[in-house]
C-alpha cells in the first residue's frame, strides 16, 4: 500500500458522482477553506478552486467516474490523488454518511498523508484497456450462451455433445436432436447470438491488435514469447500494466497481480491469510490461464509441475507455476528481454 505523503498549502477532497461533485478544501492547519456541491463540470469545478490554486492538491476515491478529472487535473498541472476505494475504510465506517461527511474524510485523509494511492492510468492507453475489458465481458456473455445450449441438451436427456459447439461448422444440423419447436426456436437464437458474438469479438481483438502494434509492438511480441501467453493474455498483460517501471520490485507487482497470499500476524499469532481480492482480476485471470497453458505440449513443464505437485498438491503446484510465470513477465518487461524457457525450468 502506498500512502501520498507530500505537504501542500491546500488540500481537496472531492466526493465524485456521475452529475454532481461535493468539494472540501482544508488549508495546512486542518480548517475548512470552502464546502460546496457542485455540478460535474470542469469550468465551474476550476473557478471554484481558482483561489487555492497556487499549491493545491485533488484526491477523489477511486470510482467510475474519476476519468474525466484525473485528465482535467493533468492538463491544468494541478497534482491529482485517486484513492485506493478498498482500503479508504474511514470514509464507510462512521455513523452517519452523506456527501458533505466524505469530501471532508477525503481531505482529512490526504492532509494527514494518509490516503491510500491508486494508480492513475495516464489516457494514452487507458480507453484501449478498457475495450480489452469490455472484449472479456463478450466472451463471457458467449460462454453463457453456450453453456444454456448444453443444459437445455441435458434437461431433455439427449445423447452427449461430442463437437465443440464453439466452432461453427459443429453446429450444422444441432438443432434437429430436438423435436419441441419451442425448444428448437430457442436453440436457434442462441446459436444465430453465439455467431454475431464470434464476429464482434474477432473484429474487436484485430482492432485491440493494431493498437497495440501502434502503443508497444516490442514489448507485446516479448510477451508472446513465454509459452502459454498468447494474442488474448500477452495484450491482457500489456493493457492492465501499462508500465512495468511503476512496480519498484517484483514482488510488488507480484502482489499487485493476486499471485502471492497475505499473512495476517498479531503478537506473534498467525491468523491466516487474507488481502485475495485486493489486486487486478484481469492480471490473476492471465496468469492463471498462462500457468495451464505452458503445459500444453510441454513435457519438460509437465515433468517440473508433477514434482511440485508430489510436494504442494495440484491446485498448488499451478499456483506457484502461475506466480512463477507473473516473476518472469516482470523481469521480462523490465529487462526487455526475451523468454528463455531452460532458464525458467532450471531456477
Amino acid at each position: 500500500m502506498k500512502f501520498y505523503t507530500k505537504q501542500h498549502q491546500f488540500y481537496c477532497g472531492i466526493d465524485l458522482h456521475a452529475r454532481t461533485m461535493f468539494v472540501c478544501i482544508l488549508d495546512q492547519s486542518g480548517k475548512i477553506c470552502l464546502e460546496k456541491n457542485l455540478h460535474s463540470c470542469p469550468d465551474e469545478f476550476l473557478t471554484t478552486i481558482e483561489p487555492f490554486r497556487s499549491d493545491i492538491v485533488v484526491s477523489v476515491e477511486c470510482l467510475f467516474t474519476w476519468y474525466w478529472l484525473a485528465d482535467l487535473c493533468s492538463e491544468q498541472g494541478i497534482p491529482f490523488v485517486l484513492g485506493h476505494a478498498l482500503y479508504m475504510k474511514a470514509i464507510h465506517g462512521g455513523k452517519a454518511k452523506n456527501d458533505r461527511i466524505d469530501a471532508h474524510k477525503i481531505a482529512v485523509l490526504l492532509r494527514g498523508g494518509m490516503i491510500p494511492q491508486a494508480y492513475v492510468y495516464p489516457p494514452g492507453m487507458r480507453s484501449t484497456r478498457d475495450v480489452m475489458r469490455r472484449r472479456l465481458y463478450l466472451v463471457r456473455k458467449r460462454g453463457q450462451l453456450l453453456a444454456h445450449i448444453q443444459n437445455t441438451n441435458h434437461q431433455y436427456n439427449l445423447p452427449e455433445i461430442t463437437a465443440k459447439l464453439a466452432y461453427k461448422a459443429n453446429r450444422k444440423g444441432f438443432v434437429d436432436r430436438f423435436d419441441d419447436p419451442s425448444v428448437r426456436k430457442s436453440m436457434e437464437i442462441d446459436l444465430e447470438l453465439v455467431a454475431h458474438f464470434d464476429q464482434i469479438i474477432r473484429d474487436l481483438e484485430l482492432f485491440i491488435v493494431r493498437q497495440a502494434r501502434q502503443h508497444d509492438a516490442d514489448m507485446f511480441h516479448r510477451l508472446r514469447s513465454i509459452p502459454g501467453i498468447g494474442k488474448v493474455l500477452a495484450l491482457t498483460i500489456l493493457y492492465e500494466i501499462h508500465d512495468i517501471t511503476r512496480f519498484e520490485r517484483v514482488q510488488d507487482f507480484a502482489s499487485y497481480s493476486r499471485l502471492v497470499k497475505c499473512a495476517k500476524e498479531s503478537a506473534g499469532k498467525k491468523y491466516g491469510t487474507g488481502g485475495k481480492k485486493i489486486g487486478n482480476v484481469h492480471l490473476k485471470w492471465a496468469f492463471s490461464e498462462a500457468a495451464v497453458l505452458f503445459l500444453r505440449n510441454n513435457p519438460e513443464g509437465q515433468k517440473w509441475l508433477a514434482r511440485l505437485t508430489q510436494k504442494h498438491g495440484k491446485g498448488k503446484a499451478l499456483s506457484i507455476l502461475a506466480h512463477k510465470l507473473g516473476r518472469a513477465a516482470y523481469f521480462l518487461m523490465s529487462r526487455e528481454r526475451s523468454f528463455n524457457v531452460d532458464k525458467f525450468l532450471a531456477s
